[in-house]
This record gives C-alpha cells, structure tokens and sequence, in this order.
C-alpha cells in the first residue's frame, strides 16, 4: 500500500509545483506573469526533483506510467504493480491539478484565454501534425527514460549512496533539458498521467469561460510516451546486456 500512497503524493507533488509554474507564467494578474518558457521548464524540472527526492524512498518515484511500462518491460519492475502505479499516478496527477486550481483560484476569471487556460493543465501542439506531435513525444520520453536509468546507474557513482542522493537533482536537470532542447512542438508531455489527469480535471472543474479539453489531441500524449518508454528502456537494455556479456568474456 506504501508505494501506492507514495505513487500519489509524488505525481500529485509534480504537477502541483509543474502545473503551478504554467499557471504562474499564464494567468492574468499572477506575480510571474509573462516569466517565459526558460521558467516554465525549470520549474518542470525542479518539480520533478522534489516529487522524486520526496517519494523514491517509498515508491521509487515513477511518477509517470510510461516509466512504470518501460523498467517492467525489461525486467526491472514487477508487471503485476503496474496498474496499481498507473491508477496512482493517475489519482495523484488530479489532485495536483486540483490544487493547482485552488491556489489560482481568483485568477481564472480575469483570464480570457480559453488556451492559456487549457495549457495550465495539459498540453497542446504549436502545429497540429498528427505524426510529428507523435514522433515528437515519442523521441522525448525515449530520452527522459534512458536518461532516468543511466543517469544514477553504478558506473556513474563509485561512492555508496550518492545515485540516491544525486539521482533525483540530476532527472530533474535531464528534464529541464528535455524542455528547453525538445519541448516546442507539442509542450513535452512525456507522462500519460501528466497530461490526461490534470486534462480530465479541465473538463471537471468549474473553471470560467474555460472552454473545451481538445479530446481530440488526448491520445497523443499518451500512446506517444508510452511508446517512447519501452523504446528508451529497450536501448538502455541492450546497451546494459552488452556490458555484463563483455565482462564476462574477459580474459
């Protein structure tokens, strides 16, 4: 029950600051209005930082289903926790959302824009390109799931305790990366949970003249990291095999 309840708290702890910093740039009125895509991404990527260093003693901090998929797909995570990740994920991703809109909550009537509101909580392309905005997600959370498994791998750290230590700021630095190299086309969704639980919460709340939740594009930031997951842990994988079959021939 542990991990699940982490699995919650952790994504609801990285949209809430995520989420948090979109609607701080966007919203009329807010302190940090018009602060720039350089603001929105490092707040992503401190957001991740925090969810992961407060949670990943309790759960591991995958915050994201299409992490939880890919370690199950090459063996590193038991498949039979993954829908019980996904529905946490999912569950703490509406929360955040939900918080999200609480702490703005003068601020969505004094906002006209009907996409400024929509993009506090879930993505959209800058060019609607069916197969682009995919591709685009795919190859971003490829990258992100590589990187989150080579980043605070043994090679990489000779001293005891410092992949835990310095894994959580280094995965939030590789998502500030993510975002500021590949983000401008589709917003970089690269977690389902991220983008279809505060989405949904979109079509919930009572959020003035907010206009609608552009199902249409909904699948994309979905199916795409997904995707991208099994591809970035299958290359981290092979890469991984080789190294243990070529210590094993040495002489």
């Amino acid at each position: 029950m542990e991990p699940y309840l982490g699995e919650v708290v952790g994504t609801a702890l990285l949209i809430l600051f995520g989420d948090g910093v979109v609607a701080n740039v966007l919203l009329n009125k807010s302190k940090g209005q018009n602060g720039g895509w350089i603001v929105i991404t490092a707040g992503w990527g401190l957001a991740v930082m925090i969810a992961a260093y407060s949670v990943g003693t309790v759960s591991s901090a995958h915050l994201n289903p299409a992490v939880s998929i890919g370690l199950a797909a090459i063996g590193k995570f038991d498949p039979g926790l993954v829908p019980g990740y996904i529905a946490a994920q999912m569950l703490g991703a509406m929360i955040g959302a939900t918080l999200v809109w609480l702490a703005y909550l003068p601020h969505w009537s004094v906002t006209s824009d009907q996409g400024a509101k929509l993009g506090i909580f879930c993505t959209a392309p800058g060019i609607r390109h069916t197969p682009g905005n995919l591709i685009c997600e795919i190859i971003g959370t490829a990258a992100l799931v590589f990187g989150a498994l080579a980043i605070p791998s043994e090679s990489n750290f000779t001293v005891e305790g410092w992949s835990t230590g310095f894994g959580p700021l280094l995965i939030g630095l590789l998502v500030f990366a993510i975002g500021l190299s590949l983000g401008g086309p589709t917003g970089y969704a690269i977690n389902p949970a991220r983008d279809l639980g505060p989405r949904i919460m979109h079509a919930l709340l009572p959020i003035p003249g907010k206009g609608g939740s552009d199902w249409s594009y909904a699948w994309i930031p979905v199916v795409g990291p997904i995707i991208g997951g099994l591809i970035g842990a299958g290359v981290h994988h092979l890469l991984f095999a080789q190294k243990v079959i070529e210590k094993t021939t040495l002489p």
